[in-house]
């Protein structure tokens, strides 16, 4: 990457918000969370608009991660949590028995706090979830979507000549962007990203945060992030949790600037958190 890519990357972004009406892709009503005894959340009632990006913000064990592992149900694999409530995708409950949870997984992709490229090579890496769920009738179509889901994680030009090199290979910033091309590449209409730079340096966070921006045209984000100047870098709705429970919600402009709760504002201005 040339010093002028790198000099505009670091410049802030915009937020993108406007005042056109967004869809809902996705709906909470009363869910809570508990881990057997303990309960996680509490009762959150949570709105997820089309095509924008939504951050969850709070303290450190707020639920906001927990949460988020409700929209494509991975608590699913942890034996001693409970979820209720209901959560829907497009109107259809997400819980119903009859939802198989591969293919809902694929709908909802989800990117993780640290890069986990598996121990293949950039392209098997992103053709993998394409072959296991039968999106390519030939070798030539997947190739295609290997290279149309690189493009648009903002990689292709990078690793084009080595696309048969690890991808554990990469720098951090690249093995999440072919995260978030791993993602993609089984056509989602969601994606899930838990602090996605929290372990990338400044400029690779700023790539990431300009791929967000572009990624949101297409696709549905919700975005974990202990920071609050990425949530306000990135999102266009913001979700405030603490201890457990849904705080307060918004657009981010307003979350930001005219908390309608004290404990927003309390966290906002850092005397919280």
């Amino acid at each position: 990457m040339d010093a002028n890519a790198e000099t505009n990357a670091v410049q802030s972004l915009p937020t993108g918000q406007d005042a056109s009406a967004h869809e809902l892709k996705m709906q909470a009503e009363k869910v809570c969370v508990s881990y057997g005894d303990k309960q996680a959340l509490f009762d959150v009632d949570l709105d997820i608009k089309a095509k924008q990006v939504t951050a969850l913000i709070g303290p450190s064990g707020c639920g906001k991660s927990t949460f988020l592992r409700c929209l494509n149900r991975m608590n699913d694999t942890i034996d001693i949590c409970s979820v209720s409530g209901r959560i829907t995708l497009d109107g259809r409950d997400i819980y119903d028995e009859a939802v198989d949870v591969v293919e809902l997984r694929a709908d909802v992709g989800m990117v993780f706090q640290k890069p986990n490229p598996f121990p293949k090579s950039i392209f098997e890496n992103v053709a993998y979830g394409p072959r296991i769920h039968g999106l390519a009738g030939s070798k030539a179509e997947l190739e295609e979507i290997v290279v149309s889901s690189l493009k648009k994680a903002g990689l292709f030009e990078e690793v084009k000549d080595r696309l048969m090199e690890p991808g554990t290979g990469l720098s951090g910033g690249q093995q999440q962007r072919l995260c978030i091309a791993r993602a993609i590449a089984v056509s989602p209409s969601v994606i899930l990203m838990d602090e996605p730079c929290s372990a990338l340096d400044p400029i690779a966070t700023a790539i990431v945060e300009e791929l967000i921006d572009e990624l949101r045209a297409n696709y549905t984000i919700v975005i974990v992030t202990h920071s609050m100047q990425q949530a306000a870098r990135v999102s266009q709705e913001t979700a405030f949790f603490h201890l457990g429970k849904l705080v307060e919600t918004g657009r981010t402009d307003d979350i930001f600037t005219n908390p309608k709760d004290p404990r927003t504002e309390s966290y906002i201005t850092g005397r919280i958190g």
